[in-house]
């Protein structure tokens, strides 16, 4: 881990210096509801009828603590809740059950597709994104040409997201996150999206505020070598549970191991 950041022992967590949690959530439970179509063969008429509606529940009674300025890696094969937990801590889902607390602490999340109004341009969309995360218009007036920079957009800017591709929603979401820096940063996925360049670029700005010692950082990735090099500890989830939260090293290697029979 070398490069980042990392708790040693020359940091003792003593009476003098106690942890201080940024999030704390408690028993979580999230369920989605889905309609099942009923096709023309399985109803008595031929008429067109609408399906049965099904639950599935996407996070089972989840808790876990992160301290101030942990680097937390979210780990778990596809359909886990990773992605679902991290909406879970930006507000974006409300919990059936359970709570989330963040401490008072601002928080935001970067993932591909989520937060921009696809009609709106990559301008407005600054704005829109940069006051959900609790910015002042007037804050985000002083970064927004650095946000715009970053972004390496150019004239796109100021045309509809909906015109974007996904590389391009990327690096607008990175920008935002990277210059707008807030307390509890949360990343799904979006480190591996984009041209090599941008790729280099964003993964260089992550060193950057995850150097920032009280900054708190939960990332999503299936990478787990990046794991590894930037985690302090690892939350494994398994079909909407948690496996297994410890040291990076082992539960990567476990959860490798795991892997390998799928």
């Amino acid at each position: 881990m070398g490069i980042f950041r990392t708790k040693t022992k020359t940091e003792p967590e003593t009476a003098y210096s106690p942890v201080t949690p940024a999030i704390t959530v408690d028993n979580v439970y999230l369920s989605y509801r889905s309609i099942v179509p009923v096709s023309k063969r399985k109803s008595e008429d031929g008429k067109k009828k609408s399906g049965r509606v099904e639950h599935f529940e996407a996070l089972h009674g989840i808790s876990f603590e992160v301290a101030q300025g942990e680097i937390v890696g979210l780990i778990g094969r596809n359909g886990s809740g990773k992605s679902t937990l991290l909406r879970v801590l930006a507000g974006i889902f409300e919990a059936d059950r359970g709570t989330v607390d963040l401490h008072g602490k601002t928080v935001s999340l970067l993932a591909l597709g989520v937060g921009f109004q696809k009609q709106l341009s990559g301008r407005e969309n600054i704005y829109l994104s940069g006051l959900l995360m609790g910015f002042s218009k007037q804050r985000i007036d002083k970064q927004i040409d650095e946000i715009i920079e970053f972004s390496e957009l150019g004239t796109f800017i100021d045309k509809p997201v909906q015109t974007y591709s996904s590389g391009m929603q990327s690096k607008l979401g990175f920008a935002i996150t990277a210059i707008l820096k807030t307390d509890i940063i949360l990343v799904d996925e979006v480190l591996s999206v984009g041209d090599s360049h941008f790729k280099k670029k964003s993964f260089n700005k992550m060193k950057e505020l995850i150097a920032e010692k009280n900054r708190t950082v939960i990332i999503v990735s299936h990478n787990t070598s990046t794991i590894q090099e930037i985690c302090e500890k690892v939350i494994w989830l398994h079909d909407g549970d948690i496996k297994m939260i410890g040291a990076t090293e082992e539960v990567a290697d476990l959860y490798e191991e795991f892997m390998e029979q799928y």
